[in-house]
């Protein structure tokens, strides 16, 4: 599973000109689902979400997490995570997971990060979403569970 995590101060999703999630302080998070992944890899992507210490303390370093300053999360899908690029010109996209099983583990993600008390957002899987973002550093963050140690 791989995540694309920004530290934004507002963003939004659209689906045909209609705001469907939206948050304020928080993170926007991209999240692409492999034709491997289990649970194990979305509870260890959600868990390192949560824990990122990314947002200033009062000494302006980067040592608090989105728990410590009530931030939101936007959950949007992004099977393209996964486009492979060494071949041509045009992305593959086999190592994507398909739908419906990346579906149901998009919506698994969002789950178990409201049971664990976040704040949580989302798109709509698999729609045409337009993303709107205040981007906060800027702060970007790559996350794999492929890459663990």
């Amino acid at each position: 599973m791989r995540a694309v995590i920004q530290r934004v101060q507002r963003a939004s999703v659209s689906v045909d000109g209609r705001i469907i999630g939206e948050i304020g302080h928080g993170l926007l998070v991209f999240l692409g689902i492999g034709e491997n992944d289990t649970e194990s890899d979305m509870k260890y992507i959600a868990d390192k979400t949560i824990g990122l210490r990314i947002f200033s303390d009062h000494d302006d370093k980067m040592n608090l997490a989105l728990t410590d300053v009530d931030g939101e999360l936007l959950v949007v899908s992004q099977f393209t995570l996964y486009g492979d690029c060494r071949k041509g010109r045009r992305p593959n996209f086999t190592q994507s997971m398909k739908p419906p099983a990346a579906e149901d583990m998009y919506e698994s993600f969002i789950i178990y990060l409201r049971d664990n008390g976040m704040k949580v957002s989302c798109g709509s899987f698999g729609a045409d979403m337009k993303v709107e973002i205040i981007n906060d550093g800027p702060v970007t963050i790559l996350l794999d569970s492929s890459k663990i140690l």
